[in-house]
């Protein structure tokens, strides 16, 4: 019997399938540009020579079951490699090679799964949109959301691996990808010129400055406006529709048409902020995605830490 793994490795037997049937991500009506639910991955699956499916979660759980046809990608692995120097976004020879080993050539649809968190399914969309891949989509909700889609029949696991076939990265030329990338000389310019508005996508304790994480400053960018990236998420885990992201994002300061970075503390947050913004209908957007642990590192970018509150005493 097939079962299906929650964010936190837990095995729930898919004959227990009426009682996960509210984790997937309800229709709103409103349709998102990036993000499919679950209800279309079994349509999406049936092109499947236009198709490649990336599971963004730990060996073990890919392993134990996942979409027909999906490659398993380390998230790990792909995290680290994209914060380290001599492999980072701006190693694009390197990129390109490593998105042919996984059989990818840039000019098919991609769809993009995680545990749930959705933080390492938009860090893969950001990377690979960045390079030019034609059509990258993120499946809403991650892997939990497809428990009604496997309870009813609709979707059947498969276990073992499935291996790439390795290609060359060809897209076709675009004008530019939804969001870029922008790095710590820019997002300089743009915080001393007021020329772009600063999403800080990080827990209200980072932008605080009361938890520093394994930065040796905390704080955050001078002018930043902060939503952590919980927020653009629901109950379900699931993005928000677009009209309650804009609400949000509105809400926080955040105005329509004017330039707009994110950043988080290394990549991922960020990556899920600049993906909500550029749904909501913002930007253009650019991601800081070496973000404020690559700012913090650098003792002439600017750091605000707030006042603590006056005490009762006081």
């Amino acid at each position: 019997m097939l079962t299906l793994c929650t964010p936190r490795r837990l095995a729930i037997p898919l004959s227990m399938g009426a009682l996960l049937l509210g984790t997937g991500c309800a229709a709103t009506g409103e349709r998102h540009t990036y993000v499919v639910s679950a209800a279309e991955v079994p349509n999406l699956l049936r092109q499947r020579e236009t198709l490649h499916v990336l599971d963004v979660r730990p060996a073990e759980d890919y392993a134990f079951g996942h979409v027909p046809g999906a490659v398993s990608v380390d998230p790990d692995r792909w995290k680290t490699l994209s914060l380290t120097e001599d492999t980072g976004l701006n190693q694009r020879d390197y990129w390109h090679r490593e998105f042919g080993e996984l059989g990818i050539s840039g000019r098919e649809t991609i769809l993009i799964y995680d545990d749930g968190r959705m933080t390492e399914a938009a860090r893969l969309w950001f990377i690979l949109q960045l390079y030019g891949a034609h059509e990258v989509k993120i499946l809403n909700g991650g892997y939990p959301a497809l428990a009604e889609q496997i309870a009813h029949g609709r979707l059947e696991l498969r276990s073992g691996a499935t291996a790439p076939t390795p290609t060359t990265f060809d897209p076709s030329p675009s004008e530019h990808p939804p969001v870029r990338l922008v790095e710590r000389a820019g997002v300089k310019s743009a915080v001393t010129g007021l020329t772009a508005q600063i999403f800080d996508a990080r827990s209200a304790a980072e932008f605080a400055g009361n938890d520093l994480r394994k930065n040796a400053r905390g704080g955050h960018l001078p002018g930043a406006r902060h939503i952590a990236h919980t927020e653009l998420l629901d109950a379900r885990n699931c993005l928000r529709p677009p009209s309650e992201l804009r609400h949000r994002l509105t809400a926080a300061g955040f105005e329509p048409g004017r330039p707009l970075i994110t950043h988080c503390d290394g990549g991922g947050r960020a990556s899920l902020a600049a993906l909500a913004a550029v749904e909501a209908g913002f930007g253009p957007v650019e991601n800081y995605y070496l973000s404020f642990g690559d700012w913090a590192g650098d003792l002439s970018c600017p750091v605000v830490v707030p006042d603590p509150p006056a005490s009762a005493a006081e």
